[in-house]
């Protein structure tokens, strides 16, 4: 704890005189933050410290400046969402990386890179990380954080919804941002799409995901609770059980949330392939309250007896 705090409070006095001098955003500020830890040798803030205690602390900074300039698409998922994320892709991938070593996962919305780094940390070394993000800012608070906690991350700054320049991917997690896509041209080019009006960019997010993964490859969703009750869901669930076996829907904690209506679940898909077949039973579940220690490892144990099921 002490030394999130150390480098938290190196980040935050910088932050805030950059943004008093320059006359910008505290978001700037920080940004300013960490492309001085980066480019400074051995700087004192981050000598000895872990991956992980820079990734909190550069976590607390951005939170502050999100209090700071409220806008709908700077947001950051919670660490205790990013871990359970991480658990899962470790469980769903175990095979994969016992045999391939490393996998390439994309974020296809990765905003500040939050959640992605909190997977790679979690599986340190095993994964190699691509991110999408349109928003300028939040792209290079990604950037310099990756590059800070020395993880292997590509970021393309760009509209996820266009065509991208990368080739398929292992898996993907991604924290969908809720919202309608504006271009109706573009949207007419995805098989999500409705015929008059806006279609939900988060259904559209998923196609695209889709595209961009290998057959057999598994993608971790954070979804509204209420995902498949929308006035779009059909088109959704009917394009899911056209190119998706549904593994799991995880309801996550409620007092993760400040809402209710804001609660999420953790919606995992695998991509159909040759040979490939549905689970016998998709793993349904609700994660308990996480400081509820026996009834969490409970809920662990229900995941392994699945698994175990599964392979019979």
């Amino acid at each position: 704890m002490e030394n999130i705090e150390q480098i938290y409070t190196f980040i935050d006095t910088e932050a805030e005189k950059v943004s008093k001098e320059l006359d910008v955003t505290y978001l700037d500020g920080v940004r300013s933050a960490l492309s001085t830890l980066l480019n400074t040798d051995e700087h004192e803030a981050i000598m000895g410290v872990t991956k992980e205690d820079i990734r909190k602390a550069t976590q607390l900074a951005i939170l502050k400046g999100m209090r700071k300039n409220v806008q709908p698409n700077h947001q950051m998922t919670p660490d205790s969402l990013g871990f359970l994320v991480g658990y899962f892709v470790d469980q769903f991938f175990s095979k994969e990386l016992k045999k391939e070593g490393k996998l390439t996962i994309l974020d296809p919305a990765v905003g500040t890179g939050n959640l992605m780094l909190t997977v790679m940390n979690h599986m340190d070394g095993k994964l190699e990380g691509l991110g999408v993000e349109i928003d300028d800012l939040l792209i290079q608070l990604a950037a310099v954080s990756a590059d800070l906690q020395e993880q292997p991350v590509a970021l393309f700054r760009q509209d996820v919804l266009q065509n991208l320049i990368i080739d398929p991917v292992d898996g993907v997690v991604c924290d969908l941002p809720i919202g309608y896509y504006p271009d109706e041209e573009n949207a007419a080019k995805f098989e999500i799409h409705v015929e008059e009006g806006m279609t939900y960019a988060h259904h559209m997010i998923i196609e695209q995901s889709m595209n961009y993964t290998k057959d057999g490859g598994y993608l971790f969703f954070l979804v509204p609770n209420n995902i498949f009750e929308s006035e779009q869901a059909q088109l959704l669930y009917k394009y899911v059980q056209t190119h998706a076996w549904i593994q799991a829907v995880i309801q996550l904690p409620e007092n993760l949330f400040k809402k209710q209506e804001m609660a999420k679940s953790l919606f995992i898909l695998q991509k159909k392939y040759d040979g490939g077949k549905a689970v016998k039973d998709v793993l349904l579940a609700k994660v308990p309250k996480l400081d509820n220690i026996q009834a969490l490892e409970s809920f662990f144990a229900q995941v392994q007896i699945w698994k175990l099921e599964e392979k019979k």
